[in-house]
């Protein structure tokens, strides 16, 4: 059977309706491009912007990578959620010992949290029409 011969590591994250295909790729120097573009550029904020890094930022993770994510779907925090999920999940398929590490920092659990759908015969998922005696 022949090795792996392939210079990256696919993996997919998912966070509310958001989904992030994640590719990792050892590099010089530590990049994340979303879409296209730059983290920073693309979430615009610290917070969201470091919520990306956060599996990279571990102390058991070493070496640099460079991050190339496709994410569509949801809203930018949960985007930038996916894509951390799936960098967690490129990082363990590339060396397993990172696992216990990442699991207990809870980066591979799924948040299985959604919007819950529209009854009929009521406003919203749980809101009713306000009710009159005449």
């Amino acid at each position: 059977m022949p090795e792996n011969t392939t210079p990256y590591t696919v993996a997919i994250g998912r966070r509310k309706t958001a989904s992030a295909r994640v590719r990792i790729t050892p590099a010089d120097k530590t990049s994340v491009t979303v879409n296209g573009m730059d983290a920073a550029d693309y979430f615009k904020t610290k917070e969201r912007g470091s919520i990306t890094f956060d599996a990279l930022n571990l102390e058991e993770v070493t070496g640099t990578f460079q991050v190339s994510a496709k994410v569509q779907g949801g809203g930018l925090n949960a985007q930038a959620q996916a894509i951390r999920m799936g960098i967690a999940r490129a990082l363990t398929k590339s060396e397993d010992t990172l696992r216990k590490p990442l699991k207990a920092a809870g980066f591979l659990k799924r948040d299985p949290r959604a919007v819950e759908r529209k009854k009929p015969g009521l406003l919203k998922a749980r809101k009713r029409p306000s009710w009159s005696k005449r």
